[in-house]
């Protein structure tokens, strides 16, 4: 692809690195290329909020002079990073997407923050999202597009993150998902994203949209570089015992259940990809089995009556004296979720524990969950959450959220439009790293990756 830092725009993360190492590139020139890339082909996109110029020259001079004197911190120093921009970073502001946060200049970093520094990773800037991550993007910041298609949404909320990947202008960011919003742009887009389990990375310093379902995670163009990032800011207390009880490089006997709720209305392009997955995953010797679970009819409800309520509280002081600086659906979903009774929210957290139930019990006879993350392509527009296609969209992304299951999507070809869909993978509790290895062999079996897009207007 020709235009600004097109050179090094198709390499991953750890390739950086590895050059860095053989001190064949220098962080240094690595940011200047990724910078001048940003400056061509962002006024397409939108997918940048904030470009942290001077910040990432200094980290990048730093670490350059680690490698220099041979003293990385880590496997990703001097790697270049995005962050959606509900992620706080000491000097940069964190608007989340709305005009009610536009001057916010938080005082300390997050904590996958301070993870990635002390690590060495460079902080690019922070990137487009929907306001608050609800749904919705906010008219003062714009739709963030698609870069195989700018007249397509990237998707959301973390759109900007998932964009800028996909566009070869940071190789590695993060994302939040609390029904899809890490894994629906990845689709779009073309690249991987991983929700991990739930609490498995700190949501210290990332502004909440729901308490008991955030999730933070990786997005980037390999299953190598999510690995890699994610063991950055992995806060689990002894990832190492979930390592040793991973799987071998092969995927012969590994037993995958196909999600029949989720395979069923999905457009014709989507579908035939999704079965030539299967195909591929079946040659390489997957046992792959049907599996039915009833309670995910129910999901989508539980899901909202759980968030809705929780989304209204955070925001309660706001909506009574700023309405007027929300987008207007933001606002609407903010005051219905306020008239969810209690008890109604209750019942939702049962029915959450049920749902639970039935599918640990599924996924002690299979490993690993498998559907289309998505059962159509980018759309023009952000569909609203309450809509009917916004409704579709997280039908197969919401449960995992829910129940705080690892799941992971990852590129299996192009569909209508020539866009990119995806292969959903989910795993048990608690078994990122497990799901990590699997998803990787899983990609190899599907064949080349989707590639960098020829982005349409860019230089």
């Amino acid at each position: 692809m020709t235009g600004p830092g097109s050179q090094l725009a198709g390499l991953a993360a750890t390739e950086l690195a590895a050059q860095y190492r053989e001190r064949a590139l220098s962080p240094v020139e690595v940011v200047d290329a990724l910078l001048e890339r940003i400056a061509g082909l962002d006024s397409v996109l939108n997918a940048w909020v904030t470009v942290a110029e001077g910040l990432a020259r200094g980290a990048a001079q730093a670490s350059s002079e680690r490698y220099r004197h041979g003293e990385p911190r880590g496997p990703l120093d001097g790697v270049p990073i995005a962050l959606k921009d509900n992620c706080d970073v000491r000097g940069l502001a964190t608007t989340c997407g709305s005009r009610i946060l536009r001057d916010h200049m938080p005082r300390r970093d997050a904590e996958v923050v301070t993870r990635l520094q002390a690590a060495g990773a460079i902080i690019l800037g922070k990137t487009n999202m929907l306001e608050f991550a609800y749904g919705n993007v906010h008219p003062d910041v714009g739709q963030c597009n698609n870069p195989w298609n700018p007249e397509r949404t990237a998707g959301g909320s973390s759109s900007g993150s998932a964009a800028a990947v996909a566009a070869g202008m940071v190789p590695i960011a993060l994302g939040t998902d609390t029904g899809g919003s890490i894994r629906i742009p990845a689709a779009y887009c073309g690249i991987v994203g991983l929700k991990p389990t739930f609490g498995r990375v700190s949501h210290a310093g990332v502004f909440p949209l729901s308490w008991s379902i955030d999730h933070v995670g990786p997005l980037g163009r390999t299953v190598g570089d999510v690995a890699s990032l994610f063991d950055l800011i992995d806060s689990a207390p002894n990832p190492g015992r979930e390592r040793a009880d991973g799987r071998s490089s092969s995927l012969r006997g590994l037993r995958a259940g196909v999600v029949r709720q989720h395979v069923g209305g999905v457009r014709a392009g989507v579908r035939a990809a999704f079965d030539r997955s299967l195909n591929a995953l079946a040659g390489a010797g997957v046992d792959l089995e049907e599996v039915s679970l009833p309670s995910w009819e129910h999901a989508e409800a539980a899901h909202f009556l759980v968030l809705a309520p929780e989304a209204s509280a955070i925001h309660r002081d706001w909506i009574r004296s700023r309405p007027q600086d929300y987008a207007e659906d933001t606002l609407r979903q903010l005051q219905l979720g306020a008239l969810i009774p209690g008890d109604t929210h209750l019942r939702a957290q049962r029915l959450r524990t049920w749902i639970a139930r039935e599918t640990a019990a599924v996924l002690g006879r299979v490993e690993v969950l498998l559907s289309p993350t998505v059962g159509f392509v980018a759309p023009e527009r952000d569909p609203a959450l309450g809509s009917e296609l916004g409704a579709e969209e997280g039908l197969r992304t919401g449960p995992h959220c829910l129940i705080g299951l690892p799941a992971i999507s990852i590129p299996c070809g192009l569909a209508e439009d020539h866009l990119p869909t995806a292969l959903q993978l989910a795993g048990r509790w608690g078994r990122d790293r497990t799901l990590l290895e699997v998803a990787a062999r899983c990609r190899e079996a599907l064949g080349p990756e989707t590639g960098i897009p020829q982005i349409v207007g860019s230089a």
